[in-house]
């Protein structure tokens, strides 16, 4: 039987800000980040595009999958796949080299066979305990489908799922057209 040796979030923020590759703390265990495929990678770059354009004269900035983010209720440290941070942020870890975001507006994650689970159930239920949430998007880059959790109350979400080539949806306060989030894509 393997022993896996538990680290600190001080031991994992000190290895991460020393680190060549990325890796999450998932309650004590380091989690090695594994590289995205082609579409991911297109779905994320266009998404970064589109927001970026966007958000430019407004106050959010979008952050690409570098931005750490800590998840203290479910002692995780996580590297979301787009973050828009629309409030004052609030950063801690500095001193390490590392900035780590405490209070995103909007998350979004796009999902592959092998991350779609975690994704839609571990790091939502996450993703919820976050005050300043006021959305999470899957992206789905096997398929062209969208799912949004947008929340009106404290503890109450509504979902959407959008899958249409031509349905305009809207992130926070950009309103994209589905199919240009999937441009240059084997899905389109």
């Amino acid at each position: 039987m393997e022993t896996l040796t538990k680290v600190s979030e001080e031991e994992y923020l000190l290895l991460e800000s020393q680190a060549t590759f990325k890796s999450e703390y998932h309650a004590g265990e380091i989690v090695a980040m594994a590289g995205a495929q082609r579409n991911h990678n297109i779905i994320v770059a266009n998404l970064i595009k589109l927001l970026g354009n966007c958000l430019e004269d407004k106050k959010c900035v979008v952050y690409p999958s570098d931005m750490l983010l800590k998840l203290p209720e479910c002692e995780k440290y996580v590297y979301p796949d787009i973050t828009i941070s629309c409030e004052e942020e609030e950063e801690i870890d500095k001193r390490k080299g590392l900035d780590v975001l405490l209070n995103p507006t909007i998350l979004i994650e796009v999902t592959s066979k092998t991350t779609a689970s975690f994704d839609k159930i571990e790091k939502l239920r996450c993703y919820w305990t976050l005050e300043s949430l006021k959305e999470y998007w899957l992206i789905d880059s096997e398929k062209m489908e969208a799912m949004s959790y947008k929340r009106i109350l404290e503890n109450d979400w509504v979902a959407h799922l959008s899958a249409d080539i031509n349905e305009k949806i809207t992130i926070g306060e950009c309103e994209i057209l589905l199919g240009n989030i999937y441009k240059k894509t084997n899905l389109v």
